[in-house]
C-alpha cells in the first residue's frame, strides 16, 4: 500500500478504453412486462433463448449481504481463472511488467504469466511454507504490478501468518491479489474483512471447493469500487451464462446445507489424517486449513503408482518446490475415504 495509486497501474491501453455497450447495459429490467426486440435473440422462449443479466445483479445482491460488502466491489467470472486473467490484462503490460508469485503454489498464476507476456519472480515459501517477506520486497521494482497469495495455499494446505500479510500489504505499491480458494474450510477469518483498509487488495473467491459447484464455472473477486470498475470494462459482455447464474444462486441460498458438507468435510479431513499418521510410508502431515491433506511419503512415485492400481487416484505434488516425495489427498464422501483409507493401509 506505501505509495499506492491506482492511475499508475491501469494500462495506458485500458485507461483509454471505450467498454463495449450490450443490449443489456443500455436496457435493464425493473420486472415489467416488456416486448424485447433490442438484442437480436430467437424470441421462442426455451429458458435461455435471452441474454443473461450481464452483471449479474441478483447474484451479486445475494453475495453482497452473505459477505457484508458492497455489491460495486464484486466481479463474478468464468471460474477464477478468468477473474485472474483479467487482472493480468488490466494492469500488466505485456514485455515490461512483472508478478510475484510464492511457490509452491497455485500453478495458473504461473501459466497466466506466460499468456500475458509478464515475467513472473518467484520467491519460494519458507520451509514452514511461509511467505519469505524480506526476500519478497527485494525483487519489488517500479514495474512490480501484482502480488500473488494463495492463502490457504494450495498444495500446502496451510494458512498464512496475518502478520506477514499486512507486511505485504503496507509494503507493496502493486496489487496484492489473496486467493481464498479454500477459505471456507480454514478457522482464520477471510482478508474480505480487511477491503475497506487496504486499497491495494483483493480478495478472490469461488464456488468449486466448499459450495460443490465445480462443473458451472464460477469465480469471484472483492475488490474497491475502482479496481471493480476498472476489471468491468475489459469483461466479456455475458461471460457469466444464465444456468450458471440460476445454479449459483440456489445454492449459495441454501447455505444451512453448504455449512453441513462444509463441517462433514472437517471431520472426514481430521480421520483421514489420524489413518496417515498411523501409516509407516507416511513420514510427515503438513497442517491443513483446506479440504485436502498434503503428506510426505518414503516414495511418492510408488504409492501414486500403486494407488492408481487400486482405482484411486490422488495428486503427486513431487514436481513442485518444497515438495518432494509429497502425495496430496482429497477429501471425499465417507464411503470414499473408508475406501482410501483401507487401500492406504494395503499397500507395501
Amino acid at each position: 500500500m506505501k505509495g499506492f495509486d491506482l492511475n499508475t497501474l491501469v494500462r495506458e491501453s485500458v485507461q483509454k478504453l471505450q467498454p463495449y455497450s450490450s443490449a443489456r447495459d443500455e436496457y435493464v429490467s425493473d420486472g415489467s412486462e416488456m416486448l424485447f426486440l433490442d438484442a437480436n435473440e430467437n424470441p421462442f422462449d426455451n429458458g435461455v433463448n435471452r441474454y443473461p443479466d450481464p452483471y449479474q445483479r441478483s447474484l451479486k445482491l445475494l453475495l453482497a449481504e452473505q459477505k457484508g460488502v458492497s455489491e460495486s466491489q464484486i466481479l463474478l467470472g468464468n471460474g477464477s481463472d478468468e477473474v485472474l486473467d483479467l487482472i493480468y490484462r488490466a494492469f500488466c503490460e505485456p514485455n515490461q511488467d512483472n508478478i510475484i508469485t510464492l511457490p509452491p503454489t497455485y500453478g495458473m498464476y504461473k501459466v497466466l504469466s506466460g499468456i500475458n507476456a509478464v515475467e513472473n519472480r518467484e520467491v519460494l515459501l519458507t520451509d514452514d511454507f511461509e511467505p519469505n517477506v524480506k526476500e519478497i520486497l527485494g525483487v519489488v521494482d517500479a514495474k512490480s504490478k501484482l502480488l500473488f497469495i494463495c492463502s490457504p495455499n494450495n498444495p500446502t494446505g496451510n494458512s498464512f501468518k496475518k502478520e506477514r500479510i499486512e507486511q505485504l500489504l503496507a509494503s507493496f505499491s502493486g496489487l496484492v491479489v489473496i486467493d481464498e480458494a479454500y477459505i471456507d474450510f480454514s478457522k482464520d477469518e477471510s482478508w474480505l474483512s480487511q477491503l475497506n483498509n487496504y486499497p491495494n487488495l483483493i480478495v478472490t473467491q469461488t464456488l468449486s471447493k466448499a459450495y460443490g459447484l465445480a462443473g458451472i464455472r464460477l469465480g469471484i473477486c472483492y475488490a474497491s469500487e475502482e479496481i471493480i470498475k476498472v476489471l468491468n470494462k475489459i469483461k466479456p459482455p455475458y461471460n457469466v451464462n444464465q444456468l450458471t447464474q440460476q445454479r449459483a444462486l440456489e445454492r449459495v441460498l441454501n447455505q444451512d446445507l453448504v455449512n453441513k458438507e462444509i463441517q462433514q468435510i472437517l471431520q472426514e479431513r481430521d480421520q483421514l489424517i489420524t489413518a496417515l499418521n498411523n501409516l509407516g510410508f507416511v513420514k510427515k502431515i503438513y497442517p491443513t486449513d483446506a479440504n485436502f491433506v498434503l503428506a510426505k511419503v518414503d516414495n511418492a512415485n510408488k504409492r501414486y503408482q500403486q494407488l492408481l492400481e487400486k482405482q484411486v487416484v490422488v495428486r503427486n505434488r513431487s514436481t513442485q518446490p518444497l515438495c518432494e516425495n509429497t502425495l496430496r489427498f482429497t477429501v471425499g464422501t465417507p464411503d470414499e475415504n473408508k475406501k482410501l483409507i483401507a487401500t492406504l493401509k494395503e499397500l507395501n
